[in-house]
């Protein structure tokens, strides 16, 4: 059994620039990268046009790459920004395309963004039952952050970096089991 562990983090952002993805960055490099460590990022701002053509019958080549990623990984990080108090549909559409036993025990860290806090329950609420579906196992504790917690897309709300922290801290035993196998 291999000891890279495959880390695929997903930014629902349909933006190319985004605090979500913002998070997204944030995570991983707190993660840290390493020789054990094999990071495979999908943003729906670079594969939006395939993946709203696509069906579970006709995924065009350019997504297989990336719903591999997600179906093989060892660790997810999934991440949305918040309309209408859920996330993308394209994300959602995204994740009807990966199969729906792919995930079992599959560790995901949750996250998203929105404008204010009256979303912050979008992780619990909307996210969680997502992936109960798929029987994947969602860290306990989600990362959250409005527009006030950034200059532009950098974090600077000391108390959301924490809470990646702590978000992270929880993830690492999944990555040390891994490498022991």
């Amino acid at each position: 059994m291999s000891n890279i562990l495959k880390v695929t983090a997903v930014s629902g952002s349909p933006n190319a620039i985004s605090r979500t993805t913002s998070v997204i960055n944030e995570i991983t490099q707190r993660i840290g990268l390493s020789d054990n460590v094999e990071l495979h990022i999908v943003e729906l701002s670079d594969i939006g046009k395939d993946l709203g053509i696509a069906s579970s019958g006709s995924i065009p080549n350019a997504l297989k790459n990336h719903i591999d990623a997600i179906e093989n990984a060892d660790f997810l990080i999934v991440a949305s920004p918040v309309y209408r108090a859920s996330y993308t549909g394209l994300l959602k559409h995204l994740f009807d395309l990966v199969h729906a036993e792919s995930l079992f025990d599959t560790p995901v860290l949750l996250a998203a963004t929105g404008g204010s806090e009256r979303h912050a329950l979008v992780i619990d609420h909307q996210l969680r039952p997502l992936f109960s579906f798929f029987q994947a196992l969602t860290l306990p504790v989600g990362v959250y952050a409005t527009e006030k917690d950034f200059e532009g897309y950098k974090i600077v709300n000391p108390e959301v970096l924490l809470r990646i922290d702590l978000a992270v801290k929880r993830a690492m035993p999944f990555f040390k089991s891994k490498k022991s196998n």
